[in-house]
């Protein structure tokens, strides 16, 4: 029973540094000093693994390849950070940049991938998926970004906007301005002289509303299409929403229905442990 469960660890060890299964056959060996030598580094290895390792930082923000609940505090440069819980009546002031190419297509906090020609932002502390009004005190123009990412995290910078945003503000050349952002709430969408608008809403809390989970987003519509008939199959019911950012079209897959952002949270927890690294809670409207 012992050698069985060792040989899984080991299995599990060496896999994880990327040594090749054709390393298998040899494990059959009887030897004592292999095993000895072998249950040693598993050990070593275990003991490492229970420490925690370092934040990925950037120059200016985190783009990591792991999902980040809104409400968990996170470290960065030895700073801790505490997101809120809302952000109604939420105002500040600072300094903006922005970034782009080195980023593009890379997960940002929430699992999203990272578009610069998209309409989105770095902040430290907003809850993800709160739009918020920027505006540039040099010039007077504004712009309207969604928080999907965490950061800057550099003295004074209190937000970082893709390049369409900055370029909107016409701060692409600057590449800080101080500016004033204002929370504005959850994007909704509502029938206005016969016309479908986007207005946004302060919820009373940002923890109680209409939420879902999405497990991906594509750009072919076949790839979306699988997905959707697989989380179907597997959970009942799915959706796709379709984004159209410019001329880009995205499909979205998503899967529940959920009135608080933590239960949420809790299944996107859950549907990550199932092979869905990428789940994330979203407002089911947005």
């Amino acid at each position: 029973m012992f050698k069985t469960l060792l040989a899984k660890a080991s299995n599990t060890v060496f896999w994880s540094f990327g040594f090749s299964r054709r390393l298998l056959p040899f494990w059959g060996s009887h030897s004592f000093f292999y095993w000895f030598c072998l249950a040693a580094v598993f050990i070593v290895v275990a003991a490492c693994a229970s420490s925690t390792p370092p934040p990925r930082n950037t120059k200016s923000h985190s783009s990591t390849n792991t999902v980040q609940k809104k409400s968990a505090p996170y470290e960065v440069y030895g700073k801790r950070y505490h997101p809120l819980a809302s952000a109604t009546g939420f105002s500040q002031r600072g300094l903006a940049s922005w970034y782009g190419g080195k980023f593009h297509g890379r997960l940002t906090s929430n699992g999203e991938r990272y578009n610069m020609y998209g309409r989105t932002a770095a902040h430290k502390t907003l809850p993800f998926n709160t739009y918020v009004r920027v505006t540039n005190l040099k010039n007077g123009k504004n712009t309207v970004v969604r928080i999907n990412d965490r950061g800057p995290f550099v003295r004074g910078r209190i937000i970082d906007l893709t390049y369409t945003a900055a370029h909107a503000l016409c701060m692409a050349e600057d590449g800080v301005v101080p500016v004033k952002i204002e929370a504005l709430g959850y994007a909704r969408k509502k029938r206005k002289a016969g016309k479908w608008v986007q207005v946004y809403e302060k919820p009373a809390s940002y923890e109680v509303g209409d939420f879902t989970i999405q497990v991906g987003a594509f750009a072919d519509r076949d790839n979306a299409l699988r997905l959707y008939a697989s989380l179907k199959r597997k959970y009942g019911s799915a959706t796709v929403n379709i984004f159209e950012q410019g001329t880009q079209k995205f499909y979205r897959v998503r899967v529940g229905k959920y009135s608080r952002l933590d239960k949420a949270e809790a299944a996107a927890e859950g549907l990550q442990g199932q092979g869905f690294p990428n789940a994330f809670a979203v407002a089911s409207d947005k």
